[in-house]
């Protein structure tokens, strides 16, 4: 069955915000279109400056956000969510609709995604892209499929960066909404023991054990299908929730059950209108330790208090 490609068109100071909205509409990947920086991105991604002259007539002053909803979701409700939320946030913009295959829609995507430094020890690297220069990064070779978690948006990356900070050897992980794996392949990768990834779609979960047998550490990673941590069992040194506020809201009521006086429990995909939310359902028990901020997303890190 066809999907539906909804292209949004903004002026490109409006693409970061735009770009936010758009992450909220579908659980999977979207990619970005901008081209306002396209000769000083190309040097530093592929080391070369020779571009190709399409790309050199591409219109500066926009950028175009493209998204795909599956069959079995409404695009006439996505559109309406767009048009809301751009309005509020007063941004002019222009969406066109039309239909593709999940292939097509598939390589479209693929083409806007490129290997990512990510901190100061990782590199992710989609599979079909060769042309990569590790630079002594450890190498996280990701196929996202339609699984969420590229390590493009800043939610994703805030948390990365917090996991490098906290990862440890030998430590056990709990990842509440793998999507891709990519939290929990980069935590074993970075020296954890074991990582347990849980995700409420089957797609997700797939995906996620298919990105721990390319990076060799399926044997220390188990995906499970559930919802939120409702199947994790035990404590765990370092649990992950890179979801939305809503979801960490409810999470709250029982992430203690989870962890011991020295877990370390990362929280990302907060949009900073909703941070005071998050904040005032965490346990009074919990305090928070760390913080990361991009673009108007927050990463927090909590720890029972001593």
């Amino acid at each position: 069955m066809d999907w539906t490609e909804i292209i949004v068109e903004v002026n490109t100071p409006d693409l970061d915000t735009a770009g936010n909205i758009a992450q909220m509409t579908v659980p999977y990947g979207i990619y970005i279109e901008d081209y306002s920086m396209l000769e000083q991105e190309v040097l530093e991604i592929a080391k070369i400056d020779l571009i190709d002259e399409a790309l050199l007539q591409q219109d500066r002053t926009k950028g175009k956000i493209h998204l795909y909803i599956s069959p079995q979701d409404n695009p006439n409700e996505a559109v309406s969510f767009l048009e809301e939320r751009l309005k509020a946030e007063n941004i002019p913009y222009r969406i066109v609709t039309g239909q593709c295959d999940v292939e097509g829609c598939l390589e479209n995507w693929k083409k806007y995604f490129h290997p990512i430094p990510v901190g100061q020890k990782l590199l992710i690297r989609p599979v079909w892209r060769e042309d990569y220069d590790p630079q002594g990064r450890v190498v996280l070779h990701l196929e996202p499929g339609l699984a969420f978690g590229t390590g493009t948006h800043e939610t994703t990356r805030l948390c990365l960066e917090a996991l490098e900070k906290y990862t440890f050897p030998g430590a056990r992980m709990l990842d509440v909404g793998c999507g891709s794996g990519i939290l929990s392949v980069a935590g074993l990768l970075l020296g954890a023991r074991h990582a347990t990834g849980i995700d409420i779609d089957e797609l997700a979960v797939k995906s996620s054990v298919e990105n721990a047998r390319r990076n060799q550490v399926e044997d220390r990673y188990t995906g499970i299908h559930g919802n939120l941590a409702e199947k994790a069992e035990g404590v765990y040194d370092i649990i992950t929730a890179n979801i939305v506020a809503d979801a960490i809201i409810l999470l709250s009521g029982t992430i203690e059950t989870l962890m011991d006086d020295k877990t370390v429990y990362i929280m990302s995909g907060i949009i900073d209108t909703r941070l005071e939310d998050v904040l005032t359902a965490l346990p009074s028990t919990l305090e928070i330790i760390d913080r990361y901020e991009e673009k108007g997303w927050i990463c927090l890190v909590a720890r029972k208090k001593a």
